[in-house]
Parts: structure tokens; sequence; C-alpha cells
């Protein structure tokens, strides 16, 4: 084999692996127009609070201008709205845990003077107007009674990562999109899938798993645009692409140092060939010179 034929194939193995692993804007890019790659997605968009599940916890606070009902509710005391902001923040349960009440396997929470609350299905919204219906009826008989206003909020709503930028990360407004969710989680690396992203979903007791493109600009006003507490989003590695080349000085680079590599192993091969063919020639015969004649 030549040294030119060498150099031609080491030139197209290196572009060809180039090509096969280079990661275009088409494959990375979001909002995206739909077409025969990138799917359109129908206009379902309708955003619905969040139904409380059983193991939720709920944080409530009931305002009164009778300081002693606030402090009969308010076991945070004058601490509450710090602890409030610490909790929307996504501070860990620890002793928050005297301060939230628990959505039991019943799907009842134990709300003091009231007892037990059904709240499994309902809306933070909802909540907040059962328990002041229910603490109305119960304390307007007390002298000097004023009408009082209760919020409830959810704690530690999060959701989960896997498979690319794992970890579960806090949920710390209302509405959350998926986009929201990928920069909290460092967005996606280029070698990650954005066309088959994966996501678990549980709701009334039924686990959903859907697939969705979010390169697609249709994902905006889809059923997939935001997450849910609990949520979990699986996004897989792209297929054969743990080696990657992203841009055409890398190309250069790498395919300038593959051919110099290669000429230097050919030169070696070379070499040694040539070597082989000057001492043991083919045709069986020797390059040793001998004298012919007999002695004297």
């Amino acid at each position: 084999m030549s040294m030119k034929k060498f150099k031609n194939i080491i030139i197209l193995a290196v572009v060809s692996l180039a090509m096969m692993s280079c990661v275009t804007a088409r494959k990375v890019n979001y909002m995206q127009e739909p077409d025969k790659q990138i799917p359109s997605y129908a206009d379902t968009l309708a955003f619905e609070d969040y139904q409380l599940r059983i193991g939720d916890r709920l944080y409530v606070y009931v305002y009164s201008l009778d300081e002693n009902i606030q402090k009969m509710y308010n076991a945070g005391g004058s601490n509450a709205s710090q602890m409030r902001q610490q909790m929307s923040q996504g501070g860990t349960y620890g002793s928050y845990d005297l301060y939230t009440y628990l959505v039991d396997e019943e799907g009842n929470m134990d709300f003091p003077t009231i007892g037990k609350v059904f709240v499994q299905g309902l809306t933070t919204r909802e909540v907040k107007h059962k328990l002041e219906q229910e603490l109305s009826t119960l304390l307007q008989d007390l002298p000097g009674y004023n009408t009082i206003s209760v919020e409830v909020n959810i704690v530690n709503r999060s959701f989960s990562i896997i498979g690319a930028q794992s970890g579960r990360y806090m949920i710390n407004k209302e509405k959350m999109t998926i986009f929201e969710a990928l920069a909290m989680a460092g967005d996606l690396g280029e070698f990650n899938s954005r066309k088959e992203i994966k996501l678990v979903r549980e709701k009334n007791g039924v686990t959903t798993i859907k697939t969705f493109d979010v390169r697609s600009k249709d994902i905006v006003n889809s059923e997939f645009y935001y997450i849910e507490p609990n949520d979990i989003i699986y996004i897989r590695q792209i297929p054969g692409y743990s080696f990657g080349i992203n841009h055409v000085t890398t190309v250069i680079g790498v395919t300038a140092a593959t051919v110099s590599f290669g000429v230097f192993i050919y030169s070696i091969v070379q070499t040694g060939i040539n070597h082989v063919n000057k001492y043991y020639p083919k045709n069986g015969g020797s390059n040793t010179t001998t004298t012919e004649g007999g002695g004297q």
C-alpha cells in the first residue's frame, strides 16, 4: 500500500467518525419549528392547581386581629414570616415538622381544635377556604371575634431528574415550566437526548410515563410544559455519543493528529518491510559473496 493511499484511508475514517459524532445545533437547540424530525403538539395547555396527595406536608398560618387566636394556631410565633420564607425556598423539614401538617394515609390532616380535616385531592386554595369556614364556625361565639384568614402552603415541593444532572430540586414557585426545571439542573449536556425526554408522574394512585421532544416550539402549549411536585424527569444519553466532535477546528485537529500518528506508524512498518526485503529476498537467494574453486 502506498503512502498516499494510506493517508487517504486515515483521513476518510476520521472525517466519517467526525460526521457521525458531530453535535449540531439541530440536535440541541430549543424552540425549533416542528417538521419531519421534530414533532408538533396539540394546544392542550391547561394548568391545573396541584391536588394534595398522601404524604404531603402543609404549612398553615392563621391571621387574626386577636393575638390569642394567632398564638393558639401559629406555633412559629413571631418567627412565622421567616419560617415561611425558608420553607418556600426549599428548607428541609428538620424542626419544621413541628409546624407542618402531614396528609395521612386516610387523606386527612389533624388541625388543632378542628380535628381531622379531609384534604386529599384538594388544592391549597380549597383547603384554605375549608379551614376558614371551619374556624369561623368554631370561633364565632368568642367575645370580640374578628374574621380570620388562613394561608396554606405545600412544604418541600420537589421534582427529580435522573440520567443527566441527576438530583432532587425544589419547586419554589406556583407554576414551574420544563425549561425552568432544566435550567435549575444546569441545562442538558451536549450528548443528552432532547427528543426523548420521559416524564414519570403519579396522580390519583396511577403512574404514567410520557415521552416528548423538548426541542419543539409547540411544547409551550402542550401538557408537558408545566411540571408538578414529585415528577421524575428521565434524560438519556444519545447512543454512540460517548465520544463527540462539536466544532470544525476540533475536526481539523483530530484529523491532523491522527494522520501524523498514522504516518509515523506507517514509516516504522515500511522501514521494517524494506529491511526484511533487503536481507531476506523473496527468491530465496542470498546477498552474501562466496569464493568458488578449491584450495591449494
